[in-house]
């Protein structure tokens, strides 16, 4: 992206956008699906929602996966060398991140349409900036188990997890020379209780995924997290609690003009249980969208319900995402 000038009024020199496609751009360059990554993932953990005869299959569309900035494979705190390196990275937005993905499929990938913008949680949120930023380019989004603006009471879930983590002395005010292990483990201990729904835990859901108890869940996300670096857990966080499709010079702050911008159809599916991405949120934004319908997922997954790991949740999810592609 060269030197890529920030929201913020920083230059973010040498700025690096890491994609991956999946499938073939056909002649018309009319099959384009859009994936953005969520909050901690990668672009591999995007393929738990694409797969042969699956709505997002390869075998017809051509799938385009960006990495967001922070996630250890785009410009991250881990891995931008002085003087934007650790902890003085800047704080990117979801707007930085929209526009530049724009650039990589107009000026890199020469595509000018995209028939659907479909993410999950920090990825259903660039699904929103998609449709209110770039609206002559996207015929639909789906927005899953994400809101178009980060609500007060998910800001404070998020400050939340970040005091876990910054409270380790290791983390020596993000210039850590080697991980503040005590810190990610209780970040993600927090995290834990949230991501999953009260029902998840006492229906024992857990045993779906092969796990005997709450405490191997909790193992579980303590892997997913202590194998990122804290400061890029950081930045994403930072760009999470940021996150407003009106926080732009197209809208200038009037949330309800940069949600009636949405002009494409639209399918938005929180969860049931969901515990930070509430489906009133949804609810709220939805009636302000020209061409919207709410879509709440029947699970008792929590937030997890959009993650890809519950089949009834990925069937719900894969119908939907079928409808918007069939128009």
């Amino acid at each position: 992206m060269g030197n890529f000038v920030l929201q913020s009024g920083l230059t973010l020199p040498n700025a690096q956008l890491a994609f991956k496609t999946h499938g073939t751009l056909s002649a018309a360059r009319d099959n384009v699906v859009l994936v953005p990554t969520f909050y901690r993932g990668q672009h591999t953990d995007a393929e738990a929602m694409m797969g042969p005869g699956r709505a997002l299959d390869p075998g017809k569309y051509f799938i385009v996966v960006p990495n967001m900035f922070g996630n250890g494979l785009s410009s991250s705190p881990s891995n931008t060398p002085p003087p934007f390196d650790r902890a003085a990275f800047p704080g990117v937005t979801l707007y930085d991140n929209v526009v530049c993905q724009r650039r990589l499929l107009v000026e890199h990938l020469g595509i000018q349409r995209i028939r659907l913008v479909a993410g999950f949680s920090m990825g259903g949120q660039q699904a929103f900036h998609w449709g209110a930023l770039y609206p002559e380019m996207v015929d639909a989004i789906a927005p899953i188990c994400g809101s178009a603006r980060t609500s007060p009471h998910n800001y404070l879930f998020l400050d939340g997890v970040k005091a876990a983590l910054t409270a380790d002395a290791a983390f020596a005010d993000g210039w850590y020379a080697t991980p503040p292990v005590k810190g990610l483990r209780a970040f993600s201990r927090v995290y834990a209780g949230w991501a999953y729904s009260q029902d998840f835990f006492r229906e024992q859901e857990y045993r779906k995924l092969g796990l005997a108890s709450m405490e191997d869940t909790v193992r579980v996300m303590e892997g997913r997290f202590r194998a990122r670096d804290a400061n890029d857990l950081l930045a994403m966080l930072w760009t999470w609690q940021h996150a407003d499709i009106s926080a732009n010079e197209v809208y200038k702050g009037d949330f309800a003009a940069a949600l009636s911008g949405i002009r494409c159809r639209a399918i938005v599916m929180p969860s049931e249980t969901d515990l930070y991405f509430r489906v009133r949120d949804n609810e709220l934004e939805v009636k302000q969208m020209a061409n919207a319908e709410l879509r709440p997922i029947p699970s008792i997954w929590g937030h997890a319900a959009g993650g890809g790991a519950n089949p009834p949740d990925n069937a719900f999810i894969d119908a939907a995402l079928k409808e918007l592609l069939a128009h």
